[in-house]
């Protein structure tokens, strides 16, 4: 297992080598003068000469490439442009509202999408399974922002006219000193992600419960007179993990990196939302931080995925 863990890390290290190099690259080719952003339009020359000079800018591509990766080895991924602030703490302020973001609705869209592919795939064509069915269209058919408009309108805006408050409009706080207060926060935030995502794991739950129940082990489990909930969850369900798995690790990777639209809906301030406003001002090292961040969060969730495989499903052999 340590060889397994070790050659996955290895590769993982090679990847985000390789992101770096290609980001930085793409972004020193990339037109615009951080320069003339920095010091303003009607700046003369000479300070653009001596900004370039501070920041690096007039060395050769190689030279400040490793220049940033030593001292991105060292936590500085440099100095935004428009804050003129250090990058990394920028990025690991933002972070708390994202993970807050990321892991309630990964609880909430767990709990709603598993149990109603499970109800779909027990009896198909039934009225739970027609049910179910609709639930997975309706969710995949709404666009994130079309339902946290709705959510929005509904829960708080018609409330508030009518003179009472039943959930606030969003915004982000801390969790401490009031948890309670910060998941009555972000409530609708974790159902707008939620409502979608869990339409996606509700289709797959029972595109694989369908297919696992009609194997010949789980015949076996039934006329061995095990009761339905054991065939159903204990034998049926382990190997329906391990896709369910796959998915799951890969959409808290990619979420991380910033869920870019219920962020700007909610006005979350999370990595997301920080990602569109250095687009937007051209602020480079923001850009590059952020994007090695959502490379770091996709790297380790295969990580741990592939270590999951291992563990829930016996067949996989560990080299």
């Amino acid at each position: 297992m340590i060889r397994f863990i070790a050659s996955r890390l290895g590769f993982a290290l090679l990847v985000l080598f390789s992101l770096s190099v290609f980001v930085f690259v793409l972004f020193y080719v990339a037109p615009g003068d951080p320069a003339r952003l920095i010091a303003g339009d009607k700046a003369p020359e000479s300070m653009l000469v001596q900004i370039r000079s501070n920041l690096g800018l007039d060395l050769p591509i190689h030279q400040q490439y490793l220049t940033f990766l030593g001292q991105a080895l060292q936590g500085d991924l440099g100095f935004s442009y428009r804050n003129q602030q250090p990058v990394a703490p920028l990025i690991v302020n933002r972070i708390p509202a994202t993970l807050s973001l990321v892991v309630g609705g990964v609880v909430v869209w767990l709990a709603i999408g598993i149990p109603i592919g499970i109800a779909s795939a027990k009896r198909p064509g039934g009225l739970r399974d027609r049910i179910g069915q609709g639930f997975t269209l309706i969710g995949l058919s709404f666009p994130t922002f079309v339902l946290g408009m709705v959510l929005l309108y509904t829960l708080y805006f018609l409330p508030k006219q009518a003179g009472f408050t039943l959930l606030p409009a969003g915004g982000y706080v801390d969790l401490w000193p009031n948890p309670l207060n910060w998941a009555w926060h972000m409530l609708l935030p974790w159902f707008t992600l939620a409502l979608v995502t869990a339409a996606v794991y509700a289709r797959l739950t029972r595109g694989q419960m369908l297919e696992v129940m009609g194997e010949d082990y789980i015949r076996t489990a039934r006329a061995k007179g095990l009761t339905e909930f054991r065939v159903v969850y204990k034998h049926g369900m382990r190997s329906t993990l391990t896709p369910l798995v796959t998915q799951l690790g890969a959409d808290i990777a990619f979420l991380m990196g910033g869920a870019i639209v219920i962020e700007q809906v909610f006005g979350l301030q999370g990595v997301g939302a920080l990602a569109v406003q250095s687009v937007a001002s051209q602020d480079r090292p923001i850009i590059i931080g952020v994007v090695l961040l959502g490379g770091l969060f996709i790297v380790v969730a295969n990580i741990v995925v592939d270590v999951l495989y291992v563990v829930l499903d016996p067949r996989v052999r560990v080299r």
